[in-house]
């Protein structure tokens, strides 16, 4: 391994490992993870999300009689993220501007080897640590949804994959996909449009009916993704839209989902030529339940504890966005996400301060601290 935790998140940045390609770099941190003490093993997880290779587990085993504590990143990233150049300049890390950098999520991942890697160094007493690094959270958490949970002990986890270092988040919300398929009736849009029913009319009427953006504090939707039509001297007789709904209140998702499904189903069955009626397919996905920590929590206040040592300003904030966090609080394993520093992520203008990689690996070391106590 390399000295110094800025040399590592260059090299790791440096290897490929966009959605379901993270085998490179799972087979690397398996060996550094190895080298430090853990144990390790692979999951099958890229059975179900056709990638290859499944999550990595570690163990290290620590020698104070405590339940492990959890940590936790996702390997892939998001594209462009292939051929990454790093550069280093006014105390940053950036790429050459023709990728993304990685540090969503490299930079958890160099945080918590290297916070691991201080404490062993200096032969520090710890509790139990377990490490998890995920596959293919990118691409709708799927890493998470497929982890064998019987391997995990701990009582609650982190998951590193935020923005400012300090500051945590206890809270985000359900996300439903969904997917419009409206079938029209494909005539010739010269000869005899009047003959046909125009799917891209209908999708425009329909999305521009439904509420969109911020609904209210706890609840947002889109429509991301608009697919149709052959050519312009053809009617369009079938479109395909992408939307999606968030809410951190559950019957608000259900109310936002089915007035956007009501919009485009009415909007669809007003076309009608001879005995042909369009119609629409509507596929919903419950992508991930909403979570909801309260700041009285054990693992709120070890984070605020953590943040105070290092002196770094504390909030626990409630996010918009899902992660890794959602599936784990799911499956009754309390998580907070905490920040490493990325900023401008999932764009080529990404970067990380070099003083932010440092302080992410000191505040994680001063976690496992500060639980590690006997109090």
């Amino acid at each position: 391994m390399k000295n110094t935790i800025i040399e590592y998140f260059v090299d790791l940045v440096k290897i490929d490992s966009e959605s379901k390609n993270e085998k490179e770099i799972a087979i690397k941190l398996a060996k550094d993870l190895e080298n430090l003490g853990a144990k390790i093993k692979f999951d099958k997880a890229n059975k179900q999300t056709s990638g290859n290779i499944g999550n990595l587990y570690a163990y290290f085993s620590g020698n104070i009689d405590k339940a492990p504590l959890l940590f936790n990143a996702h390997m892939d990233t998001v594209t462009p993220g292939n051929r990454v150049k790093p550069q280093i300049s006014d105390k940053k890390i950036t790429s050459d501007g023709n990728t993304i950098l990685g540090s969503d999520d490299k930079s958890g991942i160099a945080q918590i080897i290297y916070a691991i890697k201080d404490l062993k160094d200096k032969n520090e007493d710890h509790a139990p640590i377990e490490v998890l690094f995920t596959i293919s959270e990118e691409i709708g958490l799927l890493g998470a949804k497929n982890v064998n949970y019987a391997w995990l002990n701990s009582n609650f986890g982190f998951a590193m994959d935020a923005h400012n270092v300090g500051e945590i988040t206890i809270g985000a919300p359900a996300q439903n996909s969904i997917k419009f398929i409206i079938h029209g009736l494909e005539a010739h849009a010269g000869v005899a449009p009047q003959e046909g029913i125009n799917a891209i009319k209908i999708a425009a009427e329909a999305i521009a009916k439904m509420p969109m953006g911020k609904i209210d504090d706890e609840t947002t939707s889109n429509v991301g993704i608009i697919e149709g039509g052959k050519a312009t001297n053809i009617v369009p007789n079938k479109v395909v839209i992408k939307a999606e709904a968030r809410s951190h209140n559950s019957e608000k998702l259900k109310e936002i989902t089915d007035e956007m499904t009501n919009i485009l189903t009415e909007q669809t069955h007003k076309y009608k030529v001879k005995d042909f009626t369009a119609s629409v397919d509507i596929e919903i996905e419950k992508e991930y339940d909403s979570f909801h920590l309260e700041p009285e929590d054990k693992i709120v206040k070890l984070s605020k504890k953590a943040s105070d040592n290092c002196n770094l300003k504390f909030s626990a904030q409630i996010a918009g966005g899902g992660s890794d966090a959602n599936i784990f609080n799911a499956n009754g394993l309390p998580m907070v996400i905490a920040g490493t520093g990325m900023n401008k992520v999932h764009t080529v203008n990404e970067f990380m301060k070099i003083e932010d990689l440092q302080s992410g690996r000191d505040w994680i070391r001063e976690i496992i601290k500060e639980y590690s106590k006997n109090s």
